[in-house]
C-alpha cells in the first residue's frame, strides 16, 4: 500500500513527535509498504493562526500523487488530522491542548475576550468534525483517549509506540538521577531541582535544552549538572550509568522517556498528575509515583542499587513488549477494514 503519514512540523525543532513519525514511516517501509512523511510547517500564534494553519491541511489533496492513488493517510496530532481522505486513520499524539485541558491555566493561550472564546469553540468544533471522519482512532496513552472522549465525545483504542532505537543497555546503577527532557515549564524540571535542594546527597544530571534553561540553572544547587543537548550515543550512555530517571511533566500525553529508562533497566520517578507515564510507571513495581510536592519527591530520589535493579528490570518487561511490528499490524488492520 501507498501510505502518507501526516505530521505538523515546527521548523528547527526536533522532539518526540519527529522521532515517532520517523519510526512509524520506517516501520511501514520495513513491512513492505510505500510510506512517505508529509509535513506542513506549524505556527500557533497569534491566536487566529491556529485555525488558518489547520485549514492548510484541509486544502491538501492526498488522495493521489503523481497520478497514482494514495491508499490511506495516518494522521498524528493537531492539525494534521484535519486532512481529508476517504481512508483516514488517526494515531493521536494530542489535540491542541491550549484549547482543551490547558485552557484557563498558565499553559493556555486563549484570553477571556469574546474573540478568543469563539476561536477556542471553533477549534473543538473542527476536532469533532475532522476526527469524526476517521475510519479508526488510536491514541498513545489512556490520558489522550480520555481527553478525546471528554472534549469531543469520540472513543479511541490505546496503541503505545516504542522509543527510538538507541543502544539501550545497563552498565551500572551509578550515583545520579537522570532527567531527560526539553527544558520548559510544562516538563516541571523546577520541581526536581527544588527536591534536589532538599536531598543534597543525591546527584542530579539534567540532559536537554530549551527556553527555561537559564531560569533552571539559576535555581540549581551544587549537586545538579546540566549537560545541554546530547546526541544519541551520549544519551544512551547516561541511561546506562544512572541509578534512576525522573520524568514528571504536567499531565503528559505519552512520553518516550519512561520506555527508554525501562529498556536501560532503570526505574522511573514520576508524580500522581503526570498523565501518560502512569500507564506504565507503577509505584513500588516499576518505579515511584508520588504527590507533586518538593518534600514527597525529595524522599523518592534515593534508591539502593538492589531497589533500582528490581524495579528497572520489571519495567523492562513492559517496555520490551512494545514493538513497531505490533503497532503496524494494528494500524494496517484498521486501514484495511
Amino acid at each position: 500500500m501507498r501510505l502518507a503519514v501526516c505530521m505538523p512540523q515546527v521548523p528547527f525543532e526536533r522532539g518526540g513527535t519527529e522521532i515517532f513519525a520517523d519510526g512509524l514511516v520506517g516501520a511501514l517501509r520495513e513491512a513492505g509498504h510505500d510510506a512517505e512523511l508529509v509535513t506542513v510547517p506549524f505556527k500557533w500564534y497569534p491566536n487566529e493562526r491556529v485555525l488558518t494553519q489547520a485549514f492548510l491541511w484541509r486544502l491538501l489533496d492526498l488522495e493521489e500523487s503523481n497520478g497514482r492513488p494514495i491508499d490511506a493517510v495516518i494522521a498524528t496530532k493537531f492539525p494534521s488530522y484535519v486532512v481529508r481522505h476517504p481512508n483516514k486513520v488517526v494515531w493521536l499524539l494530542h489535540q491542541f491542548r491550549q484549547a482543551w485541558d490547558f485552557d484557563r491555566t498558565e499553559f493556555g493561550q486563549f484570553t477571556e475576550s469574546a474573540e478568543d472564546r469563539a476561536l477556542r469553540r471553533k477549534v473543538l468544533d473542527l476536532d469533532r468534525v475532522s476526527l469524526g471522519e476517521a475510519r479508526a482512532i488510536f491514541t498513545t496513552s489512556s490520558i489522550v483517549a480520555a481527553r478525546l472522549r471528554d472534549s469531543v465525545g469520540l472513543d479511541a483504542d490505546v496503541l503505545a509506540p516504542p522509543p527510538a532505537p538507541l543502544a539501550f543497555r545497563c552498565e551500572e546503577y551509578g550515583d545520579f538521577v537522570l532527567s531527560v527532557n526539553r527544558l520548559d515549564r510544562a516538563k516541571r524540571i523546577d520541581l526536581l531541582l527544588e527536591a534536589a535542594a532538599q536531598a543534597p546527597e543525591v546527584r542530579v544530571v539534567v540532559a536537554g535544552d530549551g527556553p527555561d534553561r537559564e531560569r533552571l540553572e539559576g535555581m540549581a544547587g551544587s549537586n545538579v549538572e546540566f549537560t545541554g543537548r546530547v546526541d544519541d550515543e551520549q544519551l544512551a550512555d547516561l541511561y546506562a550509568r544512572c541509578r534512576a530517571v525522573y520524568y514528571a511533566p504536567v499531565n503528559e500525553d505519552y512520553g518516550l522517556v519512561p520506555y527508554e529508562a525501562f529498556l536501560s533497566d532503570k526505574p522511573v520517578i514520576t508524580t500522581t498528575d503526570a498523565g501518560g507515564p502512569l500507564d506504565i510507571v507503577h509505584d513500588g513495581r516499576t518505579g515511584r509515583v508520588v504527590a507533586p510536592t518538593r518534600d514527597e519527591l525529595a524522599r523518592a530520589l534515593s534508591f539502593t542499587e538492589d531497589e533500582a535493579r528490581t524495579l528497572g528490570r520489571a519495567g523492562h518487561e513492559i517496555a520490551g513488549a512494545v514493538t513497531w511490528g505490533r503497532c503496524v499490524e494494528r494500524l494496517l488492520a484498521a486501514v484495511a477494514r
